[in-house]
């Protein structure tokens, strides 16, 4: 088992692409911390996959724009597990518009829970993965922080924002042996993009040199290959997980 004994703690994962990455670590031993913005979902996700993989795991709530709640976070991890291995910042929303249309409000939101999010969450865990000299971090991105997209210029932004602290903290704590890097995914299927008609999935998956959507099981994977040892010598890459829709 890749991950036997190591404790993981995934951002907004009671659902889609975080609960996938739950349940891949879970599945490699990991012992888990679920969180979502509603403890009640967070606490069923996390005594489902219990109940599949005979793991352990505890659910948290948590508000990833707000510093304290991450801290929070942080602290009911180490009462439970004593450590934390893994820290993969997964939550993240979207608010789309056009830049003449969108709202401040909207712009804010975004960039509060979407970047600002991630810089709390690595900032709480930053002292405890300091002080064990070991961790790995893994941010996800989007493959539209690398290349835009019309109506997503908050989320584009923020998620082009989160490559930047990659790299950045990538630099910062390669000393003491924590490893920073992220994945960008294209279009997967997820809650997001089950708006779309089956037309829209249609035009949109005409682009992608694959031809179709991923599935959230594709990050998953590549989330294992970034958090164990198998990936020791890698730190400060944007692993793009996108059917070839960006090269």
């Amino acid at each position: 088992m890749k991950l036997k004994d190591k404790t993981a703690v995934i951002t907004g994962s009671s659902r889609g692409i975080g609960r996938a990455i739950a349940e891949v670590f879970a599945s490699e031993g990991a012992q888990l911390v679920i969180t979502g913005t509603s403890i009640k979902s967070a606490q069923k996700t996390a005594s489902e996959i219990v109940a599949k993989y005979n793991c352990k795991a505890v659910a948290v709530a948590l508000d990833v724009s707000k510093l304290g709640s991450c801290e929070a976070l942080v602290k009911a991890s180490l009462d439970n597990f004593s450590k934390i291995d893994i820290l993969v910042n997964n939550a993240g929303i979207t608010k789309d518009s056009l830049v003449f249309k969108i709202k401040e409000s909207e712009w804010d939101e975004v960039i509060a829970v979407n970047l600002k999010g991630v810089f709390n969450c690595i900032k709480a865990v930053s002292k405890p993965m300091f002080r064990q000299r070991h961790g790995r971090i893994l941010n996800i991105t989007s493959v539209v922080g690398q290349i835009g997209n019309v109506g997503q210029i908050n989320y584009s932004a923020s998620k082009g924002g989160i490559i930047a602290i990659t790299k950045t903290c990538a630099k910062e704590f390669a000393s003491r042996n924590i490893l920073v890097n992220a994945i960008a995914p294209g279009f997967i299927h997820t809650s997001m993009t089950d708006k779309f008609t089956e037309e829209q999935e249609r035009v949109m998956a005409s682009v992608i040199p694959l031809k179709r959507f991923g599935e959230t099981f594709d990050v998953a994977k590549a989330a294992l290959f970034l958090v164990c040892d198998d990936s020791s010598y890698i730190t400060g890459h944007i692993l793009s997980v996108n059917g070839g829709m960006y090269m």
